[in-house]
């Protein structure tokens, strides 16, 4: 039910040595359309990560010498805390390179790993086993791909997986369409709670937008629970 970061990863990863030059570093990223590349050793280990923004501090702060007290309080300010003027004088990716790497383990859940780029503030994560070694890159336009799912994948899931396996109820007159992702649950089950269920965890998964519970119920019991604790 839960798509995991191998399902949506970029397997074709394309990687940097730690001795690579400050130019050859640019030429990569530009030939190769990334933003940014993991640095490995010659086991293809990752040791850190350099993007576009590591290479600009050599422009940036070439403006110290006219206004240096503005660069200086901006990155004093900003989320990364340590001043980066360092990078400007980098020659190499070893030099330029964020690290350690944030990681993420391929069997990791989608959510998961959204979680852990907002928590450290990073747009990519390079998914790795324990070795360390590179199997694949996350970045923030992957997790976006379980949002354009069809809806026919959706419908499916629903019915195989939230109403065939996790309900333990009977759920023969229960509908499912899906409309731009979102779903509509529609039709008849037993008790109210089972129609509560239902919709939340239709919400779990991957790509749906929304829910819209349209079930009728031949129970209330949520309402008799609420009586008997009044």
């Amino acid at each position: 039910m839960r798509t995991k970061v191998q399902d949506i990863m970029t397997v074709e990863v394309v990687t940097v040595g730690a001795d690579m030059t400050f130019k050859d570093v640019a030429h990569t990223l530009l030939s190769n359309r990334v933003s940014a590349v993991p640095v490995v050793d010659a086991d293809n280990r990752v040791l850190g990560v350099v993007s576009e923004a590591d290479l600009m501090r050599k422009t940036e702060f070439q403006d110290e010498y006219r206004q240096p007290w503005k660069v200086r309080l901006r990155h004093r300010l900003s989320p990364e805390g340590a001043h980066p003027a360092g990078k400007a004088d980098a020659l190499t990716a070893a030099d330029l390179m964020t690290a350690p790497a944030r990681t993420v383990h391929p069997e990791s859940s989608v959510a998961a790993a959204a979680r852990q780029m907002d928590e450290f503030g990073v747009k990519r994560l390079v998914v790795t086993l324990d070795d360390g070694v590179v199997r694949g890159l996350l970045s923030r336009a992957d997790l976006l791909k379980v949002f354009v799912r069809p809806d026919a994948d959706l419908v499916r899931e629903v019915r195989h997986d939230v109403l065939g396996r996790y309900l333990w109820v009977d759920t023969s007159d229960v509908r499912v369409s899906a409309d731009r992702g979102v779903v509509t649950l529609s039709g008849a089950i037993g008790r109210h709670s089972d129609a509560e269920i239902a919709a939340r965890l239709t919400h779990r998964v991957d790509g749906v937008v929304d829910v819209v519970n349209e079930l009728e119920w031949q129970q209330d019991d949520l309402r008799t629970r609420h009586a008997r604790t009044a």
